[in-house]
């Protein structure tokens, strides 16, 4: 089982402290004593609690994707030379960046301050943990 204290709660998922002492109080989230007397959160409770409050802003595209990954967010930078662009949006509390051709850009109108929907489809995701293996 893993055990995550409050203040790692707390920044897992974009609160304060405050915020997950009170979901304790109002018994939204169980907490525990991990072995030194801090107070502490299940990760596997934390997990289910997170995927239960989320919450993403309504996909204005309303089209069939097989994407499942759908980010509605803000173009906040634009890079572009005469061929390639870099967009990059702001996704919630998540940076997305993406590389398209100039030609997408104009076509699409995105410009800082301009409303989009960052589609993800891939066959390759890295997931990483805390620490080294031994």
């Amino acid at each position: 089982m893993s055990e995550i204290r409050i203040r790692d709660a707390a920044e897992l998922l974009g609160v304060s402290d405050d915020t997950v002492r009170r979901w304790i109080d109002q018994g939204l989230l169980h907490a525990g004593k991990d072995a030194a007397g801090r107070k502490v959160v299940d990760g596997r409770e934390l997990a289910e609690f997170a995927r239960a409050q989320a919450e993403s802003a309504p996909d204005p595209l309303g089209v069939g994707s097989s994407a499942r990954n759908r980010f509605v967010g803000l173009v906040t930078r634009v890079v572009s030379d005469a061929v390639m662009s870099q967009v990059e949006m702001q996704c919630g509390p998540h940076r997305v960046v993406s590389l398209m051709s100039t030609e997408a850009v104009q076509e699409l109108g995105l410009e800082p301050g301009s409303i989009g929907v960052a589609v993800v489809k891939a066959t390759n995701v890295i997931v990483e943990t805390p620490g080294g293996s031994e």
